[in-house]
């Protein structure tokens, strides 16, 4: 993926994702966010957020999955044409749901050790481990349903001049990431989500 590609995607995060997920984190949601976008042209299909105040199966994916399968069938691009995007790595179920959907590709910001670490969300590591007896977050990042991704290293692989440029934009991303994280975690207590 070269670096136009890149700041196109980190800016669908910056000026789409993010303002929804602030929306969500508002209300007591997480700070999980996703997009789903054309190869083609990297135009935007759908971007959504976590909303488990209302339905706790409504992360982030699961919540643009299902705007984009609200779109007209007729006009709504097929998912072997279209890019996911992921605030960050998807859990067990998202994974399952983005594998059932038919996507051949998922993209994510931060990986499952920054939401443990980072983010004090520990459910995506402990699910995997618990009932899959999946340790440390390693799946099978490369299959016969799709490729993951993590943007970062995407990022420090790149050899242009516009890395440094591209570097800042994701701090920037990265840095509202976390005073949303530090809100969500501040307000968690009085929401309704089963597994905060």
């Amino acid at each position: 993926m070269d670096e136009k590609a890149l700041e196109k995607i980190l800016n669908i995060f910056s000026k789409e994702v993010l303002p929804l997920t602030e929306q969500g984190v508002s209300k007591g949601s997480k700070i999980f966010g996703a997009a789903i976008i054309k190869k083609d042209n990297l135009s935007l299909v759908v971007a959504e957020t976590n909303n488990e105040i209302e339905n706790p199966l409504w992360h982030g994916e699961m919540h643009a999955l299902k705007k984009f399968y609200e779109l007209d069938k007729n006009t709504r691009p097929k998912e072997k044409d279209c890019m996911f995007l992921s605030s960050h790595e998807p859990c067990s179920m998202c994974l399952s749901a983005i594998t059932f959907s038919g996507f051949d590709n998922f993209y994510y910001l931060f990986p499952y050790t920054a939401t443990n670490d980072e983010f004090n969300i520990p459910h995506d590591l402990n699910i995997l481990k618990e009932v899959f007896k999946i340790n440390d977050g390693e799946y099978n990042k490369e299959n016969s349903y799709w490729k993951s991704q993590n943007l970062n290293l995407l990022i420090k692989n790149l050899s242009t001049s516009k890395k440094k440029n591209i570097l800042d934009q994701l701090n920037e991303i990265k840095k509202k990431y976390q005073t949303l994280s530090n809100q969500y975690q501040e307000n968690k207590d009085g929401n309704s989500i089963p597994l905060n």
